[in-house]
């Protein structure tokens, strides 16, 4: 298994979120006022979220976990 530092690591989870965000087609604030998760500072790489707000966002757009990490953790 390859191995990951944390600022890599937080920049494949802000590519992940943004993804899912944009195809989604919701903007940031949308997602703020509609879960109460900062995405703008996730996106940036910048906040290292608990497992309760992967698991927010995850319900958010309607994905699990599982099908969270299967892109880019390969």
């Amino acid at each position: 298994m390859e191995e990951y530092d944390k600022k890599e690591l937080l920049n494949i989870l802000a590519k992940r979120v943004k993804e899912l965000r944009s195809k989604k087609d919701v903007t940031q604030e949308d997602a703020l006022n509609d879960t109460g998760i900062h995405f703008g500072r996730i996106e940036q790489g910048k906040r290292d979220i608990s497992f309760s707000t992967l698991f927010k966002i995850c319900q958010y757009f309607e994905i699990s976990p599982k099908d969270f990490f299967t892109k880019d953790f390969d």
